[in-house]
């Protein structure tokens, strides 16, 4: 399954016939499920209970599956008789009456697959320059979980109240804004998160309201318990929540009706997650803008040569001094000539394979250096990842 290609949400449901054991999952162990996988935080390092393999997938397109996965989980456990595809454009035309450049020239036509894969890619904010995407400091989405509670809403009733989607996120911004503004040393960490929040408002005239009123718009203990993890994570950006901030948490917590166990539980969470993905997850990365490059620019290279290899393969194959200079390459240091004859029969290759055009717009041939570190481990693969054989 390739969710940056077309017919990928088909074949996820497909997919997902033959293992959907998260269906199962009470609402408390699913919401565990997104908190653990990052989808809660908004930095996706894996599917959501597992559901299936992760594979090559970028970060923004697990987080593409596991929106997708969180909607269909709402939808089976209101026993809606609507199908799920149909159901979900049905609603996020709703909240395209509420705010109309959201999702504009998507929402017209038959309801189809292809018209939600077009919907989700456009509520993953998602930099379609790839270029520059590579030079971005962080790519992550913490409010789609606004959207997960906005459809289970909306299933209850098949409508959705214009003040719903502008409430809980004027509740978000009173609350999580307001811990990180409080702190009169902000690192770059809690500098890049309060731009994060303040891009990623999709509904709120971004109004400040006061902690009294945000916690009263807060019905749901899905919403309540969202709103002190987005708090957690917005109090570690110093690498740890000292005893003035875990004292905040609790109080967050109890005013909101959490129990003791369950407060402690979302800082162990948070804890837990950035400490063991600290590498994982750029906003977290001290790295220059020079490594940020070559770090995404690599995992680019993999998915790019992974997706293409069989194709890949063949034509290296064909061209058999090609095949040589890599196969010595990894044992030594090609001359200046000979790196330059690999350059060039490279990039004659990338000119028959339209997915690494990327690699002959001007200074694509930097990346070149990786796409040979990593042809070495070049193995046949299936073309079409989201065929499904029937």
């Amino acid at each position: 399954m390739n969710p940056s290609s077309a017919g990928w949400i088909n074949k996820l449901l497909k997919e997902l016939n033959n293992f959907n054991l998260f269906l199962k999952y009470s609402e408390d162990e699913f919401y565990i499920t997104l908190r653990h996988c990052g989808f809660i935080y908004g930095s996706n390092l894996d599917i959501v209970a597992q559901s299936i393999a992760k594979k090559d997938l970028t970060e923004e397109e697990i987080c593409k599956t596991n929106l997708v996965l969180a909607l269909l989980y709402a939808h089976e456990k209101s026993k809606s008789k609507l199908p799920f595809i149909e159901s979900v454009i049905n609603f996020y035309t709703s909240i395209n009456e509420i705010k109309t450049s959201l999702f504009k020239d998507i929402l017209s036509g038959k309801k189809s697959s292809e018209q939600l894969e077009n919907i989700i890619h456009k509520r993953v904010h998602i930099n379609d320059n790839i270029l520059t995407k590579n030079f971005n400091y962080f790519v992550i989405n913490a409010l789609l979980y606004v959207d997960v509670l906005a459809y289970s809403e909306y299933l209850k009733q098949q409508s959705i109240s214009k003040d719903y989607l502008k409430n809980i996120e004027a509740s978000i911004v009173s609350i999580t804004l307001g811990v990180l503004n409080s702190k009169d040393i902000k690192n770059q960490y809690e500098d890049s998160l309060i731009k994060l929040f303040e891009a990623s408002l999709r509904y709120s005239d971004r109004s400040y309201i006061d902690y009294n009123q945000a916690l009263l718009y807060l019905k749901n203990p899905f919403e309540k318990q969202y709103i002190l993890d987005l708090a957690c994570m917005a109090t570690w950006g110093d690498r740890m929540i000292d005893t003035d901030e875990h004292q905040f948490l609790e109080t967050l917590g109890l005013d909101m009706g959490i129990n003791l166990f369950t407060i402690h539980q979302s800082i162990k969470s948070v804890n837990r997650f950035y400490t063991e993905n600290e590498k994982s997850i750029a906003l977290l990365s001290s790295s220059n803008i020079v490594q940020t490059f070559y770090n995404n620019s690599s995992k680019m290279v993999v998915k790019l040569i992974s997706r293409n290899s069989k194709r890949m393969y063949h034509e290296i194959k064909e061209s058999k001094e090609l095949m040589v200079l890599i196969s010595q390459s990894t044992t030594r240091e090609l001359t200046k000539e000979e790196q330059k004859k690999v350059q060039e029969q490279l990039l004659d290759i990338f000119k028959s394979i339209p997915s690494l055009a990327i690699f002959l717009l001007p200074g694509g041939a930097i990346l070149l250096p990786l796409v040979v570190k990593f042809i070495p481990n070049l193995l046949p693969s299936a073309f079409d990842e989201n065929r499904i054989e029937h």
